[in-house]
């Protein structure tokens, strides 16, 4: 079987940029563009490769702020200051390191990273086992027989992996009722409120008891009248969060899985990476 890594390169690139840029060690090229980014970006996709011997590797990527996430919503995100203008040339520049090693870079337009990772997972984890590389929790609602979610925590090398056999102890809910006690409970990150009132821990207490928001709907009468009410209240806005919180799995992508393979010549590498004035940043 082969074992595929998916990449949230996004994520990957601004952890490794504040993680080097608060010592304002930006690294510039011989042109003059900060690669710190782009260098600890690498650190951590090798590090996740020698731990967990992908045959595959593919790295995803947003395609800017609007998506069908914005037009839904208008405050998607909105709550996030523009990039650093240091990190903004490195967007295009880790692309390029990507296709020196023969990583294919997908995206898709209006929609972000997480649909790309969201529907590649769902097309290969019948034949293969996936492993998807982020910081971002909300990974979660994909974890699956054959898809597993390597955490990155804080430090070099530390994840929390989330597989189908540990899920349930570690989250005390299932991957799919992520998704619902998100809508409830809101995003703060992703800047949408969910139902006002309803925190994490109440959220999950009523996913436990009633296993959906549905089910929790259909029993409102055993909740009481300011319960009642906020859910009445917040229908609406419920119903979007959740929207909003799900991954998309059914994009119109394909990647045929041998376009994936990881097998590169470090010489053939480092001759690419000289022409781009990067190959300080070969790991």
């Amino acid at each position: 079987m082969n074992h595929i890594l998916l990449v949230d390169g996004m994520a990957l690139l601004f952890r490794g940029f504040y993680a080097t840029a608060f010592r304002r060690n930006f690294m510039e090229n011989t042109n003059g563009v900060p690669t710190n980014g782009i260098f600890q970006y690498m650190r951590y996709l090798f590090h996740a490769i020698h731990k967990f011997q992908p045959t595959h590797v593919i790295s995803c990527w947003d395609l800017g702020k609007d998506t069908f996430r914005t037009e839904l919503y208008e405050s998607y995100k909105a709550n996030r200051e523009d990039p650093p203008k240091a990190l903004v040339p490195q967007f295009s520049l880790v692309k390029k390191v990507m296709a020196a090693y023969q990583i294919p870079n997908v995206s898709l337009k209006n929609y972000e990273a997480d649909d790309c990772i969201g529907t590649l997972a769902e097309t290969y984890k019948n034949e293969h086992l996936v492993t998807i590389l982020s910081g971002d929790q909300d990974f979660r609602q994909l974890v699956d027989k054959h898809v597993q979610l390597a955490l990155m925590l804080r430090g070099q090398g530390n994840y929390q992996l989330y597989t189908n056999d540990n899920f349930y102890d570690l989250v005390g809910i299932t991957p799919e009722q992520i998704i619902d006690k998100k809508a409830l409970m809101g995003d703060s990150a992703d800047n949408y409120p969910g139902v006002k009132g309803i925190g994490k821990k109440t959220a999950l207490k009523f996913i436990k008891q009633y296993g959906s928001i549905d089910r929790l709907l259909e029993s409102m009468d055993g909740l009481t009248e300011s319960m009642q009410k906020r859910l009445t209240d917040n229908l609406e806005i419920l119903y979007l969060s959740k929207e909003l919180a799900t991954i998309k799995r059914q994009l119109p992508l394909k990647l045929p899985v041998e376009q994936a393979l990881f097998a590169y010549e470090e010489a053939t590498v480092r001759e690419r990476l000289k022409k781009l004035a990067l190959e300080h940043v070969m790991v």
